[in-house]
């Protein structure tokens, strides 16, 4: 059984546990296919993939095609007898997916058909999803449309952000992909449709929605600042500059006679700043030009009262 061919397609650090697993679990793995390197940071450095990285350590042929559209035959000579995917990147196209004769399978962040899309497990947040989940899946032309074989849920708590949940989820992706993997193999596995009244999408997060929006009320703000935190990191502008914020808390204190975004209270850990039905609490934060750094010790740096009735835009 494990000497079928499997090709794996994947790009970020959610998908490395997943490749891992299945390397140490003894499949063969015969070739990856990642997105193309990206030049990172203020030196604009040249850098691999995460999950490039994975397949090189362990002597596996990788491709990074541009487009993979009108570039996909040095897969198909791989000659893989199953194709898995999860968070690659690009639309595969009808000739590579139906290739594999044991199909072209996906790791999805998400119970779908809830949160179709590349960013499922920002938008579980953002959104309040009270839980979420990994869903194991056939993959068809339609982003995240095909049927699927396996889910396992997992709840959403206040304390969990971005980072939680997803090194969450990519165990849990790890975990059920090994578990279901066998079936798919043997041709035993469920096979379920989709209900398409019952789909909801999760598109990749823009630039302008990582700024806050103070008239929301705090439990939209608290959401997004989690469901942001640490990467991109939401923001909100102070005296003209730039801010990230990657924790809050809520109080239910309310000032009708207050701008949304003016800073009503200071406290010991944190800035207070009026939404639209409440009070919202900064605690974590990076002022522009300057590190992360908890409020605690930026407001050591600074006179607390002179903060107080300036307004975040």
């Amino acid at each position: 059984m494990k000497d079928i061919r499997i090709v794996f397609m994947g790009t970020p650090d959610f998908c490395v546990p997943i490749l891992k697993g299945l390397i140490d679990s003894g499949y063969n793995v015969v070739g990856v296919v990642s997105q193309p390197d990206k030049k990172i940071g203020r030196k604009q450095i040249l850098t691999p993939t995460p999950i490039k990285e994975v397949a090189l350590s362990n002597n596996i042929e990788v491709f990074q095609p541009i487009n993979i559209r009108c570039d996909y035959q040095d897969i198909i000579n791989l000659k893989p007898d199953i194709i898995i995917t999860c968070a690659y990147g690009q639309i595969i196209p009808k000739e590579l997916l139906d290739f594999p004769r044991l199909g072209c399978i996906n790791v999805h962040a998400s119970l779908l058909p809830k949160l179709r899309g590349g960013a499922p497990i920002h938008k579980a947040i953002i959104d309040d999803y009270k839980e979420t989940g990994i869903t194991i899946m056939y993959m068809d032309e339609k982003m995240d449309n095909g049927d699927m074989i396996e889910y396992r849920k997992t709840k959403i708590s206040d304390s969990d952000n971005l980072e939680s949940l997803h090194d969450r989820l990519s165990l849990m992706g790890k975990d059920l992909l090994l578990e279901v993997l066998p079936s798919i193999i043997d041709g035993t596995n469920k096979r379920v449709k989709q209900n398409i009244d019952e789909v909801t999408y999760a598109y990749n997060i823009k630039r302008e929605e990582e700024h806050i929006d103070f008239s929301k009320t705090s439990r939209e703000v608290f959401n997004l600042i989690r469901g942001l935190s640490p990467v991109p990191g939401a923001n909100a502008i102070l005296d003209g500059k730039e801010m990230k914020i990657y924790s809050s808390r809520i109080e239910n204190n309310i000032y009708n006679d207050k701008k949304y975004g003016e800073i009503v209270k200071i406290y010991k850990d944190g800035i207070g700043i009026c939404t639209k039905n409440s009070e919202i609490v900064i605690t974590d934060i990076k002022p522009f030009g300057k590190k992360r750094m908890l409020v605690s010790s930026y407001l050591n740096g600074i006179k607390k009262e002179e903060l107080i009735g300036k307004v975040f835009e």
